[in-house]
């Protein structure tokens, strides 16, 4: 812990996080502590998230994080081939999309797509970005959807 950045190490690598000057960081015997400098409201909510962002980066480098994607409609599919994803979304083309410095993508089946890493940031904006090529329309919920995601149905216009 330099005087502008926190960075952690671990077994799956290394995340540095830089300092804000609203708030103050103390280690304790291992235990960082996070305090405000001031009594502004900007530096109350500066700590906290301060706090959370150390706390992701100690997870992301011990455990990593992961989403799961799902592929609904028929024809859907997607292939891993390295640092590239396939994409086969009902458009005349396929759609390739490159994933960035850190990010492990990985296809269990056709329609599954598992996006891992140890930026918890990283991977939330590649699942959101691959989601974005086609996300679940709400009358036959086809689309590129996270697993755990419920999409309500609508009904459809009667005469």
């Amino acid at each position: 812990m330099s005087a502008q950045a926190i960075t952690v190490k671990g077994p799956l690598g290394t995340l540095t996080q830089s300092l804000n000057g609203l708030v103050k960081v103390e280690n304790n015997a291992g235990t960082l502590t996070f305090d405000v400098v001031n009594d502004s409201r900007e530096s109350n909510a500066m700590s906290g998230t301060l706090r959370a962002l150390v706390n992701n980066m100690v997870t992301g480098v011990t455990k990593g994080f992961e989403k799961k994607l799902s592929l609904v409609g028929v024809g859907y599919k997607a292939q891993a081939q390295g640092d590239k994803l396939n994409l086969s979304l009902g458009f005349s083309h396929p759609v390739v999309h490159d994933m960035p410095a850190g990010i492990k993508v990985a296809t269990p089946t056709p329609t599954e797509i598992v996006i891992t890493g140890v930026d918890r940031q990283k991977v939330g904006q590649v699942a959101a970005e691959v989601r974005a090529y086609r996300s679940p329309e709400p009358y036959k919920g086809k689309g590129v959807r996270y697993v755990d995601e419920v999409v309500k149905l609508k009904e459809t216009k009667k005469k």
